[in-house]
C-alpha cells in the first residue's frame, strides 16, 4: 500500500523510469474504470419503443463517446407513381438547410461543430434517411435538430433553386463519369420492374427540375412523413435517455405542412416484368486524366431473386459472394475475391474482359440478382455468351469448398461492417423500419452456415424460371437480340454448345 502512495504523488515523464509502480492496486483518488463487459447480453440487444403516435424508437448500445443518431423514413422513389419523379432526389438535396428553429445549414453546422458532430442525408428507393454523429452529451440538440430538419424543414425559393441547380449539375456528371455502375443500376430496375415501384428513376428526370416546387413536395410529405413511418434510431447512447428526448421533441408535433388529409400511401406490390433499356453511347473518350481509358460496352443481367423478409434471402446472398460480389480487390487487401466463380472462370480465362462483377439488390418485396461485365465492343457478342453461361451454370453442382469459402466470407464482411458505428446505425434503423426487430449479427452468421449446397440449387432454379432483365450502354452494334439472350437462360437442359449456337 505504500508502494502505492508513492506512485500516486509522483510526477510520471516515462513509463519506464518507475518500475515500481503497481500494476494490480488502485491509484488513491483516480475514479474506479468501467470496461465494455462482453459477459453482458443487454450490451448487444436492440431495444425498441412505440410511442403513442406510432414512432419507433430503436438503439444499440456501443462503447464510446461518440453516437450515430438518425431518422429514417419508409419513402423513397418507389413510392412516387402518383407524383412527379424526382421529389426524393429533392428532399435528398434539401436536407439540413434552415428550419423553424435554424436560419440557415451554417447554422446548423455550427451547432453541430460544439458537439463535433457532421451531419447527412441519403434517399435510395425505400427509404429517406438523416443521420447526424456527434459527441453523446449532445443527444437533446441532436434530436431537437433531427426533428426539426425532418418535420420543420423551410424550403425557401432560394433553396429550392439551389438544389435545382445541384441537381442538373449531378445529372450532367452522372453520365460523364468514367464509372457507369450508378447509370446501369438504373436502367437494370427500369427494365427488371418497369414503370412500377422499385423500378421507378431514383434520380430527378431533367424535364422535372423545374416543375417540383414547395407545394409539390408538402403534397408528398404530408402522406409520406407520418409518425408510424418513421423509426428513430441512436447507437452509442442509453434506450431511456433517447426515448425520453423523442418524447421531447417528436410527440405532438405539427409539421410545418399541417396535418391535413394526405392523398393516400403508395402500397403497390413490385411487380417483376423483365425486359432490356439500352442506350447507345460513345464511351471512347472518357478519361479523366492523361492516361486514356479504353472503349468498354458494359452488359448487366439480372433476374429476380427474393425479399431480405423471405427465408431465401440468406442462400441468396451466399450466391452473391461465391458469384463474386465485393469484386476481387475490394477493400482489406487484394484476393479476397479472387476464388469467386466470376474471378475464375471469366477473368481469370478471357484477358480482354475488364470487368466482371456480381450484385444483390434486395427489397421488403422482392430482389434482383445481377452480373455487370465490360469488354471491347468488338466481343459484346462473346461476353454475354460468357455471362449466361455463368448464370446456366449457377444451377449445376456447387463445391463443398467453394461454399464454404462463400459463406466464411459473407460472414467475415458482415462483421468486419458492423464495426463501423454508422453502419451499425443503418442496419438497426432500415431492420426496425421493416420489421420492428433487429436480426443480431451472430443469429445471421448461424443462418448463413445453414446454407447447403441444395439451398443454392433451390433458389437459382427459382430464379432462372423468370425472364431476364438486361441493361447495355456503350457501342451495341454486336449486342444480341434480348429474346436470344432469353431463349439461353430458359434453356432447361443448360448444354452450351447449343446456348452458344444461338447466338451465332
Amino acid at each position: 500500500s505504500r508502494r502505492c502512495g508513492l506512485a500516486a504523488g509522483r510526477s510520471y515523464s516515462g513509463g519506464g523510469a518507475y518500475p515500481s509502480v503497481s500494476l494490480t492496486c488502485p491509484l488513491p483518488g483516480v475514479p474506479k474504470a468501467v470496461f465494455a463487459a462482453a459477459e453482458s447480453r443487454e450490451r448487444f440487444e436492440t431495444r425498441v419503443t412505440v410511442l403513442e403516435n406510432g414512432l419507433r424508437v430503436a438503439s444499440q448500445n456501443k462503447f464510446g463517446q461518440f453516437c450515430t443518431v438518425g431518422i429514417l423514413v419508409n419513402s423513397g422513389s418507389r413510392h412516387e407513381a402518383k407524383y412527379l419523379s424526382g421529389i426524393s432526389h429533392f428532399l435528398e438535396k434539401l436536407a439540413f438547410s434552415s428550419t423553424a428553429q435554424f436560419a440557415s445549414k451554417d447554422e446548423i453546422l455550427l451547432t453541430l461543430e460544439k458537439h463535433g458532430g457532421i451531419c447527412d442525408c441519403q434517399a435510395s428507393r425505400d427509404t429517406i434517411m438523416y443521420a447526424v454523429s456527434a459527441d453523446a452529451r449532445g443527444l437533446d440538440t441532436v434530436v431537437n435538430l433531427l426533428a426539426d430538419v425532418t418535420l420543420q424543414p423551410r424550403l425557401s425559393d432560394e433553396e429550392i433553386e439551389m438544389t435545382r441547380m445541384a441537381i442538373r449539375f449531378e445529372l450532367e456528371d452522372l453520365n460523364m463519369r468514367p464509372d457507369p455502375e450508378p447509370l446501369l443500376t438504373e436502367m437494370i430496375h427500369a427494365a427488371a420492374f418497369r414503370d412500377n415501384t422499385v423500378g421507378l428513376n431514383r434520380f430527378c428526370p431533367v424535364e422535372n427540375t423545374d416543375k417540383i416546387d414547395r407545394a409539390v413536395l408538402h403534397s408528398y410529405l404530408s402522406s409520406y412523413y407520418t409518425p408510424d413511418r418513421m423509426v428513430l434510431a441512436g447507437v452509442g447512447i442509453e434506450h431511456e435517455h433517447l426515448v425520453e428526448c423523442a418524447r421531447k421533441y417528436l410527440l405532438g408535433v405539427e409539421p410545418v405542412w399541417g396535418t391535413g388529409r394526405s392523398r393516400g400511401v403508395d402500397k403497390s406490390v413490385a411487380q417483376y416484368t423483365g425486359g432490356i433499356v439500352k442506350v447507345e453511347k460513345d464511351m471512347s473518350d472518357v478519361s479523366l486524366g492523361p492516361t486514356p481509358i479504353p472503349e468498354l460496352t458494359h452488359i448487366m443481367i439480372g433476374l429476380e431473386s427474393c425479399s431480405f423478409l423471405e427465408d431465401d434471402f440468406i442462400p441468396f446472398a451466399v450466391l452473391n459472394m461465391m458469384m463474386g460480389g465485393g469484386g476481387s480487390f475490394s477493400a482489406g487487401g487484394p484476393g479476397k475475391g479472387m476464388f469467386t466463380r466470376l474471378y475464375l472462370n471469366v477473368l481469370n480465362r478471357h484477358h480482354w474482359m475488364y470487368n466482371a462483377t456480381s450484385y444483390h439488390h434486395s427489397y421488403e418485396d422482392t430482389g434482383l440478382l445481377c452480373i455487370h461485365a465490360s469488354a471491347d465492343p468488338k466481343q459484346v457478342r462473346e461476353m454475354v455468351e460468357i455471362i449466361t453461361r455463368e448464370f446456366i451454370l449457377m444451377a449445376g453442382a456447387v463445391g463443398e469448398v467453394e461454399l464454404e469459402r462463400a459463406k466464411t466470407q459473407l460472414k467475415s464482411m458482415l462483421m468486419m461492417n458492423l464495426e463501423s458505428r454508422p453502419v451499425i446505425f443503418e442496419d438497426v434503423g432500415r431492420q426496425v423500419l421493416a420489421t420492428n426487430t433487429r436480426k443480431l449479427p451472430h443469429e445471421l452468421c448461424a443462418l448463413i452456415s445453414q446454407v447447403k449446397p441444395t439451398d443454392i440449387k433451390r433458389v437459382v432454379t427459382k430464379m432462372l424460371h423468370k425472364k431476364p432483365a438486361v441493361a447495355a450502354l456503350g457501342d451495341l452494334t454486336d449486342l444480341p437480340t434480348y429474346e436470344h439472350i432469353q431463349a439461353a437462360l430458359s434453356s432447361k437442359d443448360g448444354r452450351l454448345p447449343r446456348l452458344y449456337r444461338l447466338f451465332r
